[in-house]
């Protein structure tokens, strides 16, 4: 990773992980459908209506922060997608998982279904294309996965993303519907009662996206003499 030159206007564009896989398989399943925007490192708080020199160095701040280098891992660069919602937009849609938090005991499943809100004229509706559900350290799960979505791109996602045991990494599915199940592995927690991560959900027409934390809570066995 490094910084560019932002004296001149420029775009660093790059394929994916996923991209590069599809590339090195010279099968022509190589195929650009889709491309993402980004500037993630962008304060926009640094705005400045109240300059002193006048309206033209207003953003002089944010014209000479660093830009970074493009590199492929989704979960280290454009977290903040930058999206195009429709003419008259009054409001930016937000998610609603239903859930603050989520608390589960050992082996316990859950289903999330979220929904959008304050997009295309509805108070509450479901994306076309789905939601892509990220959980920040895999491990936490005996089960990620995801339904509802049948494109090849969420189908292929969603088949690499079962295996739920092994390094700290996290581990994106697509789908209408994510289903989880709690570790059921002990050794995991070592001396600490609750393992701890984020899921994160993005709808993936709207750009609309939360962060809430996952709390795993350990099974404590009593014992019993007769």
């Amino acid at each position: 990773m490094g910084y560019l030159n932002n004296a001149v206007i420029t775009v660093d564009a790059i394929l994916t992980t996923k991209g590069r896989e599809l590339l090195a398989r010279n099968d022509g399943s190589f195929q650009i459908t889709q491309f993402a925007l980004g500037d993630d490192e962008i304060d926009y708080t640094l705005y400045n209506p109240n300059h002193p020199s006048g309206s033209a160095y207003y953003g002089e701040a944010l014209d000479n922060m660093p830009l970074l280098e493009a590199f492929p891992s989704e979960l280290q660069i454009m977290k903040y997608k930058l999206t195009t919602l429709p003419r008259g937009t009054s409001k930016l849609p937000v998610l609603d998982l239903g859930y603050a938090a989520i608390t589960l005991r050992q082996g316990a499943q859950l289903s999330i279904t979220p929904q959008t809100l304050n997009y295309l004229g509805n108070e509450q509706t479901f994306e076309t294309s789905g939601y892509s559900a990220t959980i920040g350290d895999v491990r936490v799960l005996s089960t990620f996965a995801a339904q509802g979505i049948q494109t090849d791109a969420a189908i292929s996602a969603n088949a690499n993303a079962r295996q739920t045991i092994g390094t700290s990494v996290a581990k994106t599915v697509t789908g209408t519907q994510i289903n989880v199940t709690a570790t059921t592995v002990n050794t995991l927690f070592g001396s600490n009662a609750q393992l701890r991560t984020t899921l994160t959900v993005t709808g993936l027409d709207s750009g609309a996206r939360i962060t809430i934390p996952v709390t795993i809570t350990r099974q404590t066995l009593t014992a019993t003499t007769s």
